[in-house]
């Protein structure tokens, strides 16, 4: 692995900017930025951290994360790539996807004019890949690490036909205590509850008193996670994204999962950029679908 590790760093490393490491068994990309730091797993183009420069960390990842081939961590921003959710008629397919837990090619490093660095991978096509996804496809994920953290996921149907994608940035966010946290912009959306059953409005801001799994239909570009404890708001924007998935395990299923820790879920929540359920995309062949995310952080009264 060092061997990988140095060839990545002799065709992509930037000096100061871009370099390589390992965390756990995996492969990832050090991003260092005047305005930020960051870090990204090749296995699924996942963005494990982002922290601006003289600020809190913004991006959870678990005390007790995995970081090991063919295994998704638990936190930072993992890719739901080409289903939300369990696979629609097929239960034996890994749900939210494959792309979160198999390798991408890193294919480009930039630093912009401005100072800000791109990272751009493309998802590996495999035979096991295939398999699940018989679409002829491109996939692209292009991350921007700056004052702002932009995620851009890229879907070309390069084939003679149609198909449909579900897909989301499934992004764990830093709180100091979500019991506090509340999640505005999304009022007045209808969602459809996972966890207490059926489809309904929201009124008022999102509050977390139990585990809480919901996708928001036709949510409008921006929300924000406000969070008095660290006396900040996360300022979410996104495009070519239809629904907005927030989601907490609470008490019960974090402790089934075994890799939240005790009191893990106290200090996270997931604000998540989706096209999922009613809000899939029908990708007419030749068509690019492009969906991204944009994460600023503000001061809780700002």
């Amino acid at each position: 692995m060092i061997d990988t590790l140095t060839l990545l760093t002799g065709q992509f490393g930037i000096e100061g900017k871009v370099s390589f490491e390992m965390v756990g068994e995996l492969a990832a990309v050090r991003v260092t930025t005047p305005f930020a730091t960051a870090t990204i797993a090749l296995q699924g183009a996942h963005v494990m951290t982002w922290q601006p420069a003289g600020q809190q960390p913004v991006i959870w990842v678990s005390k007790f994360a995995k970081y090991a081939p063919g295994k998704s961590i638990r936190g930072g921003v993992p890719v739901c790539w080409p289903w939300f959710g369990p696979h629609a008629n097929n239960p034996q397919l890994p749900g939210h996807g494959f792309a979160r837990t198999v390798p991408w090619a890193l294919i480009a490093t930039q630093v912009l004019p401005d100072g800000r660095v791109r990272i751009e991978f493309e998802l590996t096509q495999t035979e096991a890949t295939r398999a699940q996804w018989p679409h002829a496809s491109t996939v692209r994920n292009i991350i921007t690490v700056g004052e702002e953290l932009e995620v851009e996921l890229e879907t070309s149907n390069s084939g003679n036909d149609s198909f449909q994608l579900g897909q989301a940035l499934h992004t764990y966010f830093v709180v100091g205590d979500v019991r506090q946290a509340t999640v505005a912009g999304l009022e007045g959306c209808d969602y459809l509850d996972k966890v207490g059953g059926g489809r309904k409005r929201q009124q008022g801001p999102v509050t977390f008193t139990q585990e809480t799994d919901r996708v928001y239909l036709g949510t409008h570009g921006c929300c924000g996670v406000l969070d008095p404890v660290m006396d900040r708001t996360i300022l979410i924007t996104s495009t070519g994204s239809r629904s907005t998935i927030v989601w907490n395990p609470w008490i019960e299923k974090a402790e089934k999962m075994g890799d939240f820790g005790a009191d893990g879920q106290w200090g996270m929540v997931c604000v998540e950029t989706a096209n999922a359920d009613e809000d899939v995309i029908t990708l007419a062949a030749g068509e690019t679908h492009r969906l991204t995310a944009q994460y600023r952080v503000l001061s809780a009264r700002g």
